[in-house]
C-alpha cells in the first residue's frame, strides 16, 4: 500500500470511530415524551367494576395438589378406572409379599366410585410370621410430597371394614417413612368394623417435613379394607379447603370475578372426561373423581361446583361458570340431541341460585350453603365457536337461559372484536397467546371494534414461546401494554383475566403462568405483579390522555382517577410501560384541576423491572422482579419524571385538598406492593 492508502486507511478509521461514539451517545441518550392529561371531573369516562379478574383452570395441578389443601391423592383409589385389578398411584405397599398381599376389589360403600382397598396382613405380633418392626401397610405421598408443618394440625379422615379387629396406625412421616411427625391409633372390635365404619383423627404435627406422607400401618393378622382416606390441614381459608398462602395469593388481586373450572378441562379430550358439575357436589366420599383427559391427570373433584361458588364468594368476585356445551376437542353431540346438556346447565344454575328448598338448591344447603350464590354469568363452551354443532348448540342454551333466567349474561365462544356476530350474547370471549412483541402491537387491537353490540371478555392472555421462559419481565412489560390498551378501550372491554392462574412446579403443563408453587413454596411470575398494577381499575374513572413521543411503539400509558378505600382519599394514577433500551424523560400534565389539587404528601411511584429483560423470579429469588414503591419528590399541575428503560411504572398522584401530615419525601423509602 502506498501512502495514500495510509491517509485513506486513517481516514477511514476516524470516521468509525466518530460514528461509534455518536451511536453509542444516541444509545444512552435518554428521550423526551410528554403526556397531557385532562383531569377533570367531567371529562372521564366510568371503567366497569369488573374489567380486572382471575381465570382458574385445573391445569398443572392448580387444584388438585393446589388450591385446594387436600394432602392425599388419589383418595378413594380409582384413579386407575372402575375396574380391577386397578392402578392404584401414588399409593404404595409397606411391606414384602411374605407379609401383605394387597389389590383392589369393588366392595366400596359409595355406589359412584366402587373401588377399595385390600389389605390382606399374612404376619402377626406373635408366631411363625412375625411383622416387621413399624408394620406392614400402604403410604400415601401425597402430591409430590405432603407439607407438614410443626405444631399444626391435620384431620385425617377414611374409612374402614375388617374380617377381624383392627389395630392399625396412622401417621404422618419423612419420605422415606423414618421419623414419626404425628401418629395415632385407631383399634377396633370385629363387630365395631364388620361394615364400612367412618374413622376421623386429628394428628398435630411434632416437626416439619415438606416432603412428608400419610402411612396407615398395622402388625395384626387379618383382612383389612379401605377407602376415602383423606388429610387435610385445618388451618385452610375459613376452614373451605383453600391452601392459605395461595388464596391470600388470589385475595391480593382483588379479583372482581373468577372464571371457572376452564378452559379445555371443561371440554375434554372427549366427552366422556369432560368436567360434569353434578358429580363435583354433595359429600366429597360420593364423588366418583374423573380423569382430566386434555392435561392428562386424575382429580378427585373434592375442588368442584360448589367449591368454585365458595371461591368467589370468599374472594368477594362474581362467580362467571363455564359449561360444557355438547362438544369436546375430538367429539360432538348434534343440536337435536343437546337438550340433556342444556338441562344440565339450567340445574347448576338452580343450584347457584334456587331457593333452598328447589330440588337443587335444597343439595346446596344441605352442603352448608342455604343462602344463594350470586351467578349472573356463565359461558356456553369454551373455544369451540369454529366447531360444527357450536352455533346451533349455542342458540338452544341462550334459549333455554335467558328465558329461565332473563337477569344472566351469557357468554358466546365467538369473536366479535373484528366483524359481528350472527347470534345474540351479552359478552364474547376473546383469546390471546402469542410473542412479546405482537402483544405489545395489541394495545389497539380494540381501537377500531364497534362500540355497539355485546361487550369483550378478554378471558385468557399471556405472551408464550422463547420470550416468557416460564416467566420473564420481557413477557410481563409487552402484557401491561396490552392491557393499557384495554384499559382505554373499557368501553368495549368489560372483563380480563390471565391465563394459565397456577403452576404446580412438579407439573408444568403450559409456561408461563402468573402463581409458580410447590407442596410449601410459592412466587408470583413478572405477570402476576403486573396484575396488582390494575387492581384499583375496575370501577374507577378513565381520563383523557394524549401521548406525544416519538417512540410511540415502545412507550404506551393511560391515566385513571380511582378512590382507596383504605384511606377514603382519592388519586390519580398514571401507568407508563417503556419496553425500549432508553430512560424517557416525561414531562407529565394535568388539565381541569384546581390549584393545589395535586398534594406532594402521600404521592408515590411503583416501579416494575430488572437489570435484564429475560429475569425472572424462582423459589430461590422470589421478589427478584417485584414492583418498588417509593415517594415522589416533587408534584403538582406538571411533573417531570424519569421513566427506566423496560420498565412498568405507576404514579398515584393524591388528589385532595386536605390539611394532611406531612410525610418525609426520602425517595430512598422502599416497600414492595
Amino acid at each position: 500500500m502506498g501512502s495514500s492508502s495510509a491517509v485513506l486507511l486513517q481516514l477511514f478509521i476516524v470516521i468509525c470511530l466518530v460514528v461509534f461514539q455518536s451511536s453509542a451517545v444516541k444509545l444512552d441518550a435518554a428521550i423526551n415524551a410528554t403526556l397531557s392529561v385532562n383531569a377533570s371531573d367531567s371529562s372521564g369516562s366510568p371503567i366497569p367494576d369488573t374489567l380486572f379478574g382471575i381465570f382458574f383452570e385445573e391445569i398443572n395441578h392448580a387444584g388438585a395438589g393446589g388450591l385446594w389443601a387436600e394432602l392425599v391423592s388419589n383418595r378413594g383409589f380409582e384413579a386407575g378406572g372402575p375396574n380391577t385389578p386397578s392402578n392404584i398411584d401414588p399409593w404404595a405397599i409397606i411391606g414384602n409379599v411374605s407379609y401383605i398381599n394387597v389389590e383392589t376389589d369393588r366392595t366400596s360403600l359409595f355406589d359412584r366410585n366402587k373401588i377399595a382397598l385390600r389389605l390382606e396382613v399374612l404376619c402377626d405380633t406373635t408366631g411363625d410370621n412375625i411383622c416387621p418392626t413399624g408394620g406392614v401397610g400402604v403410604y400415601n405421598p401425597g402430591f409430590w410430597g405432603m407439607n407438614i408443618e410443626q405444631g399444626k394440625k391435620y384431620k385425617v379422615v377414611f374409612y374402614v371394614r375388617s374380617t377381624g379387629s383392627i389395630n392399625l396406625v396412622v401417621s404422618l412421616t419423612g419420605s422415606n417413612g423414618v421419623g414419626n411427625l404425628a401418629s395415632a391409633e385407631i383399634t377396633g372390635s370385629a363387630s365395631d368394623v364388620s361394615n364400612w365404619t367412618k374413622v376421623e383423627t386429628i394428628l398435630e404435627a411434632k416437626a416439619t417435613d415438606h416432603n412428608a406422607r400419610l402411612q396407615i400401618t398395622t402388625t395384626t393378622k387379618g383382612v383389612i379394607w379401605l377407602d376415602q382416606v383423606s388429610a387435610m390441614p385445618q388451618d385452610t381459608y375459613k376452614g373451605h379447603g383453600f391452601r392459605t398462602d395461595l388464596y391470600g395469593m388470589l385475595a391480593n388481586m382483588k379479583p372482581r370475578f373468577i372464571r371457572f373450572p376452564g378452559g379445555c378441562f371443561v371440554e375434554g379430550e372427549w366427552l366422556r372426561n369432560a368436567f360434569r358439575w353434578k358429580e363435583s357436589v354433595g359429600p366429597w366420599e360420593e364423588r366418583p373423581g374423573h380423569f382430566g383427559d386434555v392435561w392428562m391427570y386424575w382429580t378427585d373433584d373434592g375442588l368442584g361446583y360448589f367449591e368454585f361458588l365458595q371461591l368467589a364468594e370468599d374472594l368477594g368476585a362474581s362467580p362467571i361458570w363455564v359449561f360444557n356445551n355438547g362438544i369436546s376437542h375430538q367429539d360432538q353431540v348434534d343440536t337435536t340431541a343437546v337438550l340433556p346438556f342444556v338441562q344440565e346447565a339450567l340445574d347448576g344454575i338452580e343450584f347457584a341460585r334456587g331457593d333452598a328448598t328447589s330440588k337443587w338448591g335444597s343439595l346446596r344447603a344441605a352442603m352448608g350453603h342455604p343462602e344463594p350464590f350470586d351467578l349472573k354469568y356463565v359461558a356456553v363452551g369454551n373455544e369451540d365457536c369454529t366447531k360444527k354443532n357450536y352455533r346451533g348448540n349455542y342458540l338452544k342454551f341462550y334459549s333455554a337461559i335467558r328465558s329461565a333466567y332473563p337477569d344472566i349474561q351469557i357468554i358466546s365462544n365467538c369473536d366479535a372484536s373484528s366483524k359481528p356476530l350472527d347470534h345474540p350474547a351479552d359478552l364474547y370471549d376473546f383469546h390471546l397467546y402469542t410473542n412479546a412483541n405482537d402483544m405489545f402491537a395489541r394495545a389497539t387491537a380494540f381501537d377500531r371494534t364497534s362500540r355497539s353490540g355485546p361487550k369483550a371478555f378478554v378471558s385468557e392472555y399471556a405472551v408464550t414461546g422463547t420470550d416468557a421462559g416460564t416467566g420473564s419481565l420481557k413477557a410481563a412489560l409487552a402484557e401491561a401494554g396490552f392491557l393499557i390498551g384495554l384499559e382505554r378501550n373499557s368501553d368495549v372491554v368489560h372483563m380480563i383475566s390471565y391465563a394459565p392462574l397456577f403452576v404446580n412446579t412438579n407439573d408444568r403443563r403450559w409456561n408461563p403462568d402468573a402463581i409458580v408453587f410447590n407442596s410449601y413454596q410459592l412466587y408470583g411470575t413478572p405477570s402476576y405483579w403486573v396484575q396488582l398494577f390494575f387492581s384499583e381499575s375496575s370501577g374507577a374513572t378513565l381520563l383523557k390522555a394524549s401521548l406525544n413521543s416519538t417512540i410511540s411503539n415502545s412507550l404506551i400509558a393511560s391515566a385513571i382517577t380511582w378512590k382507596n378505600p383504605a384511606d377514603g382519599n382519592n388519586y390519580i394514577r398514571i401507568k407508563v410501560v417503556n419496553v425500549g433500551a432508553n430512560t424517557v424523560n416525561l414531562h407529565i400534565s394535568f388539565d381541569g384541576l384546581d390549584p393545589n389539587t395535586v398534594q406532594l404528601s402521600g404521592s408515590t411511584k411503583t416501579v416494575l423491572t430488572s437489570s435484564s429483560v429475560t429475569d425472572e423470579n424462582s423459589f430461590s429469588q422470589p421478589k427478584k422482579v417485584v414492583p418498588i414503591q417509593s415517594l415522589l419528590q416533587s408534584v403538582g399541575r406538571d411533573v417531570n419524571v424519569a421513566v427506566p428503560p423496560y420498565s412498568f411504572t405507576s404514579y398515584d398522584f393524591l388528589k385532595q385538598s386536605t390539611n394532611l401530615e406531612i410525610i418525609r419525601s426520602d425517595s430512598s423509602t422502599r416497600a414492595s406492593i
